[in-house]
């Protein structure tokens, strides 16, 4: 018997309602309201899309901006409910998405450590005990209870990182984090990612570097207006994506 795959999504799409016409004060817009409402046009940023990712396989997605390739990943990561189709995550996931947008600046890494795991589902206390294994591999240990806002860009996103992945999750939802650290963080984190591939992780890789998805991904999917438009082998999608680009 054939096990479920960890990633499905059928048929998702998610609608915002952006207001036709833009009140320049809170004023003006209670007077619209009053008078005749407020008119709303619909914006499709995620249309009609279905995957599936196996357990093992990574699946690289590509697109210009406001492509929905963020939005969709929200999707997957429980952050935004789609509104219409179904997506199923199975197993512990890891999301790396905006990485550490749920960190507190004025609280320490300590205890931003524990918030972050907790917000991605882990035990509290599991979280504190791991503190210091988890600054050792980001490379932090001297930072361990230092306010976050004393941090660089660069060092919050290590420290969100080496949270992300320090269990072994059964997802992996990666957006555009490659580049995290400098050249030796990077190699350690491109590795860490290797095992965690290996180790049966069912990855979905957002990134604008096309290299990147030729290079590491199974299956691509170039997404535009929030529709799939080609799927399948990572070189053949990323050379029809460059090649619209080019002509467009």
């Amino acid at each position: 018997m054939t096990s479920e795959p960890p990633i499905q999504v059928e048929n998702v799409s998610l609608e915002y309602r952006v207001p036709r016409h833009r009140a320049g004060s809170l004023k003006e817009t209670a007077v619209r309201i009053a008078r005749r409402g407020i008119a709303y046009d619909l914006l499709r940023a995620v249309d009609d899309v279905s995957f599936e990712v196996q357990a093992g396989e990574v699946l690289g997605i590509v697109g210009p901006n406001g492509a929905g390739k963020s939005t969709l990943m929200k999707i997957m990561a429980r952050v935004l409910p789609p509104t219409a189709g179904r997506v199923r995550v199975r197993g512990r996931v890891s999301p790396m998405i905006e990485l550490g947008a749920g960190f507190n600046p004025e609280q320490t890494a300590r205890e931003n450590i524990v918030l972050y795991g907790t917000l991605l589902g882990r035990d509290a206390k599991e979280m504190r005990q791991r503190c210091g294994q988890i600054v050792e591999w980001a490379g932090l240990v001297d930072y361990l209870d230092v306010p976050v806002r004393a941090f660089s860009s660069g060092m919050v996103a290590r420290l969100a990182f080496s949270v992300a992945v320090d269990i072994r999750p059964d997802v992996l939802l990666v957006d555009e984090i490659l580049s995290v650290g400098d050249e030796a963080f990077q190699r350690k984190s491109n590795e860490r990612m290797r095992q965690l591939i290996q180790g049966g992780a069912a990855v979905v890789l957002v990134t604008h570097q096309t290299s990147q998805v030729v290079a590491h991904a199974d299956r691509a999917i170039w997404l535009d207006r929030g529709r799939i438009q080609k799927m399948g082998d990572p070189e053949e999608v990323v050379d029809a994506y460059s090649g619209a680009v080019v002509d467009g």
